[in-house]
């Protein structure tokens, strides 16, 4: 097998790897309001995953720290406002992923 063959495998490999990990282990931490009712639960100060709006890039999740929780009128949290290295924005929960650690 020659260079170039050898790199395109590799650079192939990497792909698979990293298409297959956003869409199965990221979309997997990603609870379902639906299924599991009220058992994400978002406070402030933690360190949050924010799903990109381009799902053709791979890893466009961003690190987000949540500054102020908005529960409505049912004590139900359906959005939070972020603050990103970009700026401070509101972002539904369902487009957050907490981060499968404690920070305690």
């Amino acid at each position: 097998m020659n260079r170039l063959r050898r790199w395109e495998l590799v650079q192939r490999m990497t792909q698979t790897f990293w298409s297959r990990w956003t869409s199965d282990y990221l979309n997997r931490l990603q609870s379902r309001p639906k299924w599991y009712k009220g058992n994400q639960k978002f406070k402030v100060n933690e360190v949050i995953l924010v799903k990109g709006e381009n799902n053709s890039k791979l890893l466009n999740w961003n690190l987000a720290k949540i500054i102020e929780v908005h529960p409505g009128t049912d004590d139900i949290t359906r959005v939070v406002t972020l603050k990103t290295g970009k700026g401070v924005y509101k972002r539904p929960v369902n487009k957050l992923v907490k981060l499968p650690f404690n920070c305690n």
